[in-house]
């Protein structure tokens, strides 16, 4: 079955997903890449496993299919792996080489786009936003004077919004960027689209998930 994100039922869960078929299995499953059936991986720190099809098992709601083009690149084919309940992005080049490195001694072997929690339920990471946002389907776009209030960790009031892009649902993942066009880090949609341009200006409108102010207030737990 793989992971995909269901999106969000309300603040504080998370871009929850579906857990693997076999939860006690879950240490070095295959998430992504070629090749995602049941077959095992030579010996190393990886093993294949299960995989949907055209999303190679992890698709996240604020890109949806463009998953694959983080897969097949111009540059090389890249993949998925579950380390230490973490996925990592990496190239198949990188993989070969952590391939050597014991399990125990392996730390990070790519990007980290998120993690499991003790629940078993799947959270993104603001490590991969600047991966995610180029390919985003739904996103946001906050006023000057929100944008240190949603770098802080607060989620995003109608009064703070700019913009928001047509047709977005309710409880839809978005990514959340300045009026300038930098991406500042990742949001559940709290209204639709259409829903936002009648609530109150104190009404939230976008559920805070992650920032990049992260990288100085949790510099020490990002990987």
């Amino acid at each position: 079955m793989g992971i995909e994100w269901d999106g969000y039922r309300g603040p504080g869960r998370g871009w929850e997903g579906r857990d693997l078929d076999r939860p006690g299995d879950r240490e070095g499953w295959n998430l992504a890449g070629p090749g995602t059936g049941r077959e095992r991986a030579p010996e190393g720190p990886w093993q294949e496993g299960p995989g949907p099809g055209c999303a190679h098992g992890i698709r996240p709601r604020s890109i949806g299919e463009n998953i694959q083009l983080l897969v097949d690149r111009p540059d090389g084919t890249y993949c998925f792996r579950l380390h230490r309940d973490r996925v990592y992005y990496l190239s198949e080049k990188l993989l070969k080489l952590a391939a050597s490195v014991p399990r125990d001694s392996l730390v990070a072997p790519g990007t980290c786009f998120g993690k499991f929690t003790k629940s078993q339920k799947f959270r993104l990471s603001v490590t991969a936003l600047d991966f995610l946002a180029p390919y985003a389907k739904y996103k946001v776009w906050v006023k000057p004077g929100s944008e240190q209030s949603f770098l802080y960790g607060n989620h995003v009031l109608k009064s703070g919004l700019g913009r928001i892009t047509e047709n977005t649902a309710q409880y839809q993942g978005v990514v959340v960027y300045s009026m300038a066009d930098v991406p500042l880090g990742f949001g559940v949609a709290a209204k639709s689209t259409q829903e936002c341009r009648k609530v109150d200006p104190l009404a939230i409108v976008v559920f805070h998930q992650a920032d990049v102010g992260e990288y100085v207030r949790n510099e020490d737990t990002l990987t």
